[in-house]
Parts: structure tokens; sequence; C-alpha cells
């Protein structure tokens, strides 16, 4: 993923033999920014519900209040911190305050087990969405959240204060980095990639730390068998609360990414529950209980969404059959009357979601590990461990 944004423009430059295929095969860059933060996200989601067992459809409540927590930040809403704070301290304290909520909501939530404690925390996602969709001190049209309008230059990440450490985030031309090392150089869309791959990194790194610590092997005792950890003494409920908190405090981080990114939210887009069914989905395409895998399986759905993608947004498939079939081609008949082009759009155009959801049935069906997780019951171990063993042999 390093060296992802320089692949795709070799492949994808006007000299390349294979660049109208690769346009179409491969997601942008912007694509991946999004991957990253979403990613980060699904493995918020992960670290409670693949290494505890509590499935958490709430969980886009914590994803949205670090958003919006950086947008009124932004906007000067929020009181004693105005449009000039540094966007490393408002990540933090989008974290910290998606980590309150996170204890508020699961100390009630978790006293409750099983679907209900799904349907708990899915109501209370429900009742933070409708009040935010109503409330108007976010916006003057909640229903389309807010847009940062408070500050002309972009987010930066890296070391408050120090301006060589840091590098501006989000959609502004001018936010490039011009001759890195006498060699390098990034487009603003790729200085974005690659700083909000160090912090989501960081992130991975800690949760990381935190599953191979004794708090993390308990947390797997109680997705094994929450009886059994009860009885040789460990406080169940405290361990589900803490891993909650810690599980929110990393969502608000990646929704504070996101609005830094987008430079705006939407309950639609940060509320809803389906922004948890789409962590799911990530978390089961990647592997659940596997932290890594939910990065991977939001690449898979996004590339298979821009693939399928009719507007042809870094090329889709769509776009290229039209391209590369001739006039007489696309009017063939086939069955009926239907001709190629008019297939085209019955079968392809806006089905994106359909063929995503026969590919959830396939996973589901056929890889219920996820790709991580069938992928290391094959190697046997983990990847880490299992190319460590084999330069070893070697």
């Amino acid at each position: 993923m390093v060296v992802y944004p320089g692949i795709y423009a070799v492949l994808t430059g006007s000299g390349s033999p294979v660049a109208a295929e690769a346009a179409t095969l491969l997601p942008t860059v912007r694509t991946m920014v999004t991957v990253l933060y979403f990613g980060l996200f699904a493995m918020s989601f992960d670290f409670i519900s693949g290494y505890t067992g509590y499935l958490s459809f709430g969980h886009a409540v914590f994803y949205g209040s670090g958003a919006y927590f950086v947008v009124l930040v932004a906007n000067g809403k929020i009181p004693l911190l105005g449009p000039e704070t540094p966007f490393m301290l408002s990540l933090v304290l989008a974290g910290l305050l998606a980590f309150v909520l996170a204890v508020l909501i699961g100390g009630v939530s978790f006293r409750l087990t099983g679907v209900y404690f799904a349907m708990i925390t899915l109501g209370v996602s429900q009742v933070v969405y409708v009040f935010v969709r109503g409330w108007e001190f976010v916006a003057r049209n909640p229903r389309d959240g807010p847009a940062v309008t408070g500050r002309t230059s972009g987010f930066e990440i890296g070391v408050p204060g120090v301006d060589s450490l840091n590098v501006a985030i989000g959609q502004l031309t001018g936010d490039s980095v011009e001759g890195l090392l006498g060699v390098l150089s990034f487009s603003p869309t790729e200085v974005s990639y690659y700083a909000i791959g160090a912090v989501v990194l960081l992130c991975y790194l800690a949760l990381q730390r935190i599953l191979h610590s004794p708090f993390g092997r308990v947390m797997v005792a109680i997705r094994e068998n929450e009886e059994r950890a009860r009885a040789v003494g460990y406080s169940t409920f405290r361990y589900k609360l803490a891993a909650f908190a810690v599980s929110g405090f990393f969502a608000g981080v990646a929704g504070a990414l996101f609005a830094g990114f987008r430079r705006s939210v939407s309950p639609e887009n940060s509320l809803f529950f389906l922004v948890a069914g789409d962590a799911l989905l990530a978390s089961i395409i990647g592997g659940f209980g596997t932290l890594a895998g939910p990065l991977f399986g939001r690449l898979f759905d996004e590339t298979v969404r821009e693939f399928l993608s009719t507007e042809g947004a870094g090329g889709g498939l769509v776009p290229y059959l039209r391209d590369v079939l001739s006039e007489g081609a696309l009017a063939t008949e086939l069955v009926g009357g239907l001709t190629v082009s008019e297939a085209i759009g019955t079968f392809l155009v806006g089905r994106a979601p359909l063929f995503l959801g026969l590919l959830f049935v396939v996973f589901v069906l056929y890889l219920p590990a996820g790709l991580l997780g069938s992928l290391r019951a094959r190697l046997g171990s983990t990847v880490a461990d299992w190319t460590a063993g084999w330069f070893d042999r070697r």
C-alpha cells in the first residue's frame, strides 16, 4: 500500500500499454484514502465485535461524533476551541468524545447480551441520528450536515507547531509536496493518502498492542466462553466496557479523519446505522477477529463498487465496455430483441449493490473466515509468522 500511488500512476499513465485496463480495474488513489479511514473504523468495529463476540450495530455513533466534532471545531462552534485549533488536537479530542459516549452507551448496553445488546446499540444509534438530523445548531440545514466554513487551509497532520513536520489533508489544490528528498513529488490526494495512512498505521499498531496484552487475552476469553471467564474471577462487564470504550475512541479518530479529508459531514454518511453495516460487511469479507482483515475487506468492497461504477470514476466496467465495443457490437441483438447496449444498461448500470450482495452471500457460504482469516488458515499462522518462518527455513 505504500507504493500503490506510484504503481497506479505508472499503470494508468498515457504511455502505458495497459492504461485503459488498469484504470478500469484499479481503485483511484482518492478511493484508497477512503479505504484507509473507513478501514480504521471497520477495525475498531472488529476490535469489539470480533474479539468479544458482541455485535455493535450502533458503532456509527462514535464515527459520526468524531466527524461532527472536527467540523464544528473548524467552524468555531465549540466553546474554547476555535478554527485555529490544531487538527491533531481535534483528532485526539474527537476520539476522547467518542470514548466517553462509548462508556455511557456501553454502561447500559452491556447489561444485556446477544441479540439484545445488538438491538439496543442500534436503537441508540437511530436516536442520535434522528436528533442530529433535526438539530439546527450543527447547520442551517441539518439533514445535509455542516461543511467547513471557518478556515480556508487544509487540516494539518503531523507535529503541532513544527511547520516542516506537518502536511495538509483535504481537497485543496495547493496542498502538494514537491521534490521530497530531491526526487519525490506528491499531488494533494497523495499527500492525504500518506498522511492519513500514517495515522491509521499508528492506530493499528496500538490496537495490536492491546490485543496482545493480558487485557486482549481476556477479551478473547469472553468471546470463547464468558461464563468461564467470569468463573475464574474476571469482571467481564468491566472488560467489555473498557474494550467498547477503546473501540469507540478509534472509531472517533476514524470519523475525524473522514471529516478532515472530506471537509464536510452529514447524518447519512456518518451516523446512519448502515454505516456500521458497511463496517460489518468489511469485517466479514476481510475476516472477523483478524483486526487487519476489515481494512482489506473495505478495499475489496470499494474496488468492486468502483469497478461497477456508472460514471466511470477511475474507469469502471460500464464506461470501459461502451468505449471498447463498436457501435455494431453494442447494437447486436441477444435474446428477445435485447441489444448488447440495453443489456449493459439493464444488468450493470446501478447494479453494484446487487453484485456486492451476491458476493457477500458467497463469502458467508464458502469463505466464512474471510480473506485474511482463510489465508491464515491456509498458512497455519499469521502472515507475519509464516514469512518469518519461511526466511528461517531459507
